[in-house]
């Protein structure tokens, strides 16, 4: 068995342990992210160049993924690359896959413990658009692989480049007088441009119903603020705010983390609201200089270590602000301005440019 081989059989394991209920340790995690690092940064060039001796591996800025192709693996053996919206820069991050089964099981994993913890399946109703139509992002990879696998039915209403509204109240009302649960999934800015487009139509959607927003608050025609838009979409569509929810991703992680409250809803918990952090992933709030953590709750930038990130590196340094919470992680929006010295950096030597 080759090492990468080794490496995928013990990430495939810390991965399934959720759903079998064995317990993972944190030791056991933060060792396979060190050894995980070590072997990636003697194979991918700008990582290589950050690599430092001891317990603290370092962590590639995502904007590196803008200018490097980051694999552990020749060019001939992508089977898949993702790139970011590239809404914040004319540079877009590349993530390159080798092989997608890991993300695949990480996606399906957290999903169905935090957004689907009650259901094996439910009509979905999507507000993003169809795999065939962005066959280069992430979250429509996730979408369409969600509706394989938790999905009764599954309505796409964002088509051609624009909400499909009627689309979207055909599907509601259906499941409305059907009183059918449905899963409503999408960007934060479809949901925006949805609440702009719906204007005085409310829904009263059965018991059981949810929905699943991710990325940013700013619309086409206006920016809300995010404890508004949950507020609307609970009166909009007739759904507890609690079972609505936050997914945290991005183009260079191969997980996701998702909000607590509609798994503490149905389970108990303490209700507050928060990102939870699968097993196989660490988050921590680094100061913005140092890239050290931070004490207790105070805010730093957030460093993202992913073990399902197996071909690429596991170690991501993202620019958003985000803080400890209980047993989870607050994300409080991008750090304004230019970029945390730290980052600068760290990008500035992994590029070979200082």
């Amino acid at each position: 068995m080759s090492t990468r081989d080794a490496f995928a059989r013990r990430i495939r394991a810390m991965i399934s342990a959720l759903e079998t209920g064995e317990t993972v340790s944190e030791a056991a995690r933060d060792t396979l992210i060190e050894e995980l690092a070590s072997w990636q940064s003697a194979r991918i060039t700008a990582y290589g160049r950050l690599s430092r001796t001891g317990s603290w591996p370092p962590a590639l800025p995502t904007d590196v993924f803008r200018f490097r192709r980051i694999a552990a693996h020749p060019e001939d053996e992508d089977v898949r690359v993702f790139r970011s919206s590239g809404t914040t820069s004319s540079e877009r991050s590349v993530h390159v896959y080798r092989d997608l089964s890991l993300y695949d099981l990480a996606a399906r994993t957290a999903a169905r413990h935090m957004l689907f913890p009650d259901r094996e399946q439910m009509a979905l109703v999507i507000l993003a658009p169809n795999e065939h139509e962005a066959p280069n992002a992430s979250l429509e990879y996730m979408l369409a692989r969600f509706s394989e696998w938790f999905a009764t039915t599954a309505a796409w209403v964002w088509t051609k480049g624009a909400l499909d509204l009627e689309g979207l109240v055909a599907a509601l009302r259906e499941a409305e007088s059907t009183q059918t649960p449905v899963a409503l999934l999408g960007t934060s800015f479809a949901f925006v441009h949805a609440e702009d487009g719906l204007r005085g139509q409310a829904f009263e959607l059965a018991e059981g119903s949810r929905i699943m927003q991710t990325g940013g608050y700013k619309g086409r025609s206006r920016q809300v603020d995010r404890a508004e838009l949950l507020a609307s979409l609970a009166e909009r569509y007739g759904i507890p705010e609690p079972y609505i929810i936050n997914e945290f991703g991005a183009t260079e992680l191969s997980s996701q983390m998702y909000e607590t409250t509609l798994r503490e809803s149905i389970y108990g918990g303490p209700g507050t609201r928060r990102l939870w952090v699968p097993p196989w992933v660490r988050a921590t709030p680094v100061d913005p200089e140092s890239l050290q953590p931070v004490e207790g709750d105070a805010v730093g930038l957030l460093r993202i270590d992913d073990c399902a990130n197996l071909d690429s590196v596991c170690c991501i340094q993202t620019a958003d602000l985000a803080r400890r919470e209980e047993d989870g992680i607050v994300v409080l929006g991008r750090a304004q301005g230019s970029t945390p010295r730290g980052c600068s950096l760290a990008m500035d030597l992994a590029l070979g440019s200082s």
